[in-house]
């Protein structure tokens, strides 16, 4: 029997109002105190509000514009030195006044004045609109000067990321390895095909559902916020439609009817032996989401599927949207307000009928593979980055555990393993390498995209020895057709691999949707082995794809098609657009351009590590 649902926790890093009357505000250590909070405090929201599909993407590859937001890290430092005129700031000054801010740091850090700056900046880097920085930097700054108390950068540090490598490394997210047992790893053993007739079960897959409670149809698609289609989106001008009934092809999230339409219309995909559901229940609009705001969603989506999917086993993870602020996973050892606490526990409530005993221990500490642990925009790694929460150590004694017993197992997470720190993704590929006699099948979501990763013997990076599948969304996030995913599995019977044996997509295509008088019609898109002609779904079934891909133009058109559910951007993906988003199919593993090196004609590194699509902050 698999163990079904085991489930990493995200561990990518999550990432006053006015001066003060004290006389202190313009003491030259507490100004830069403030600013460099603030500018660490603005850095921040602008990778929150940034849309995370835009930040890796590869070239070419998205038909909407970033809307004028920064969309790197990279572009907003060199601005910054020349707002502030830090291009003559020398080494030894910059690295004297951030000791005198770490000292000021240990005293009483002014959150208000903090804010102040930060909003100011926000608005000078034109991150968001005026009303998004200042309902976001209220959000962020109590959490985000608590972390930099905890944990502030080296003057060494501080100064690289201003002024750069000669004068110093900035390296917070330093190296680290997990211990693997001792117990020596059984030969690889290749699954044997079921035999004809065996029992096949069937998993609905669900993720990225966003249900946008302000959802408004008729509003603009395209406003200034980084969400829209919702109340005080206002009107569109009078030459383009207003956001559809069910959805719009924009930066728009779903209303609810939506998803009671998707989960009223599974008939014809079903019967389903169980449900895996990675998370991202709320909406985009991460700027002024209250902690009642995100349990209303989690409460309202949770009912409505227990209420259509009935006794179905359903296996939970938690997606990066879920908590407040957005990508805010502390580590278990903080204490009170700023604590999880608030999360898990309703989560474990919700989910309770769903879950043994266990599960519910497990989810008050953290829940599944939660990937938002090892993801870079969780700000609370700034603290520590090394195996937050303990994830990877827990899910080696869990592989180890079923191992010995000659189980099978199946991990669910939210966030993939290549969109997260380097360190964390690269010992998640160790363990997935030691264990993958026993590791059945990896399912993940986030990216919106459908796509998938593979993962290679780590001696020489080329025998195919394991797949994750990347489902796409039930959100249009950002213009798509709603959707989701359904994976055949050998099924449950002595000696079953429990490998996914093929998989189909399901749709719901807005552009019929949204004739006036149409009733929503969710219809199959495509099953992987009869569209891709694969053998079968292995892991090297998927390297093999990916290399035909590379010379046949029309076998990339239909994978590009399908990679955006349907509705592909208008903008055709050129040559460099296609090797990046093939490079990207077989890295699983942050930061590995090597992975790559095959795609290109001539087998040169650099080019193709001028191509990785990964983003610098996951």
């Amino acid at each position: 029997m698999p163990r079904y649902g085991a489930s990493l926790r995200q561990s990518c890093p999550r990432s006053g109002r006015e001066q003060g009357q004290d006389g202190t505000a313009g003491a030259p250590g507490l100004l830069w105190m403030g600013l460099v909070l603030a500018l660490a405090l603005a850095l921040a929201l602008a990778l929150a509000l940034s849309d995370s599909r835009v930040l890796w993407a590869p070239a070419e590859a998205h038909p909407l514009s970033p809307q004028g937001h920064p969309a790197r890290l990279h572009r907003i430092v060199p601005r910054l030195r020349d707002v502030f005129g830090w291009g003559n700031l020398t080494c030894p000054i910059c690295k004297g006044l951030f000791t005198a801010i770490n000292l000021g740091l240990k005293k009483e850090p002014n959150v208000a004045r903090v804010g102040s700056v930060a909003i100011k900046l926000c608005n000078l880097l034109k991150i968001a609109p005026p009303a998004v920085c200042q309902s976001i930097v209220h959000l962020f700054e109590d959490d985000m000067v608590e972390v930099w108390r905890r944990s502030v950068l080296s003057p060494s540090e501080a100064c690289g990321l201003l002024l750069g490598s000669t004068c110093g490394h900035w390296d917070i997210f330093s190296s680290w390895n997990i211990s693997l047992p001792t117990v020596p790893k059984p030969p690889p053993k290749p699954p044997s095909p079921p035999a004809p007739g065996a029992p096949v079960s069937r998993i609905l897959f669900l993720t990225d559902l966003h249900w946008d409670h302000d959802y408004l149809e008729g509003t603009d698609p395209d406003c200034a916020d980084p969400l829209c289609c919702r109340r005080g989106s206002g009107l569109p001008p009078a030459s383009r439609p207003g956001a559809g009934y069910w959805g719009e092809y924009s930066k728009c999230d779903l209303p609810l009817r939506t998803l009671e339409s998707l989960l009223s219309g599974l008939g014809p995909a079903g019967p389903f032996d169980m449900v895996y559901w990675t998370g991202d229940i709320p909406a985009h609009d991460v700027w002024h989401q209250t902690r009642q705001d995100q349990l209303r969603a989690l409460t309202t989506v949770t009912a409505l599927v227990r209420k259509f999917l009935g006794p179905v086993p359903v296996y939970p993870a938690v997606g990066n949207h879920e908590s407040t602020p957005v990508n805010s996973f502390p580590p278990p050892f903080i204490e009170g307000n700023h604590s999880s606490r608030w999360l898990y526990e309703a989560m474990a409530k919700a989910w309770e009928p769903w879950l043994p005993a266990e599960a519910l221990r497990t989810l008050r500490y953290l829940s599944s593979v939660e990937t938002q642990e090892g993801k870079r925009k969780n700000f609370w790694l700034l603290i520590n980055s090394t195996d937050p929460a303990g994830q990877l150590q827990w899910l080696v004694g869990e592989l180890q555990a079923a191992e010995d017993r000659g189980d099978k197992v199946h991990i669910i997470g939210h966030i993939p393993p290549g969109h997260c720190l380097k360190s964390w993704s690269w010992n998640y590929y160790r363990i997935v390498a030691r264990y993958e006699n026993t590791l059945a099948a990896q399912f993940f979501g986030h990216t919106h995209v459908d796509e998938f990763e593979v993962f290679y013997d780590e001696e020489t990076l080329s025998r195919p020895l394991a797949v994750a599948f990347l489902a796409p969304s039930a959100t249009t996030y950002i213009g798509l057709n709603p959707g989701y995913r359904v994976y055949q599995i050998d099924g449950n019977y002595s000696g079953s691999s429990h490998v996914v044996l093929d998989h189909e997509t399901y749709i719901l295509n807005l552009t019929q949707a949204n004739i006036p008088g149409a009733i929503p019609h969710w219809q199959l898109l495509y099953r992987a082995r009869e569209t891709y002609g694969l053998p079968n779904t292995l892991p090297t079934a998927w390297h093999n794809l990916v290399y035909r891909m590379r010379g046949d133009m029309q076998l990339f058109q239909t994978f590009w098609f399908l990679y955006h559910k349907g509705h592909p951007p208008s903008e055709p993906c050129g040559t460099p657009c296609r090797l990046a988003t093939l490079c990207a199919q077989l890295s699983a593993r942050a930061d590995s351009p090597a992975l790559c090196r095959h795609l290109m004609p001539d087998g040169s590194l650099p080019e193709a590590q001028s191509l990785w699509p990964r983003p610098l902050f996951c």
